[in-house]
């Protein structure tokens, strides 16, 4: 008898390790891939393209842990103020609001979903992610 699945399950990366330390404070960032391959490290411009959302601490080497698309809980700059407000990362990795239209340097990833810790820069929010297929906020 098949076995029912509850819930929803993300897609993660598999096969990646950091590119760098991650420390407590820096899971639930935005993530990119690295020059290095096959690494991760932590987004650092709002231009980059986030791979996903990582989920656990470590050192350089470490296997990664990365939501690429679901959801997932993501630390945001203070922007993010409602539920469906698009969002990409922030200068300092952090999720950052983007308009579709005005934004169209910066790639647009995902939505927020619930504002869980509060509206101020290193609050935690739910966010619906995609980073497989991430595009400009054209």
């Amino acid at each position: 008898m098949p076995s029912a699945v509850y819930g929803q399950q993300p897609v993660k990366l598999e096969g990646v390790t950091l590119g760098g330390t991650i420390a407590v404070t820096d899971v639930y960032k935005f993530v990119k891939f690295s020059a290095t391959e096959p690494q991760v490290v932590l987004c650092a411009a709002v231009t980059d393209i986030p791979c996903g959302v990582i989920q656990a601490p470590g050192s350089a080497g470490d296997p990664a842990e990365v939501v690429a698309c679901g959801l997932t809980q993501l630390r945001q700059d203070g922007t993010i103020t409602a539920p469906g407000q698009l969002i990409g990362t922030g200068a300092t990795a952090l999720g950052a609001k983007y308009v579709a239209g005005t934004d169209t340097t910066k790639y647009i990833v995902g939505q927020s979903k619930r504002l869980a810790g509060g509206t101020a820069s290193g609050n935690f929010i739910e966010a619906a992610i995609n980073c497989l297929n991430p595009t400009r906020g054209a």
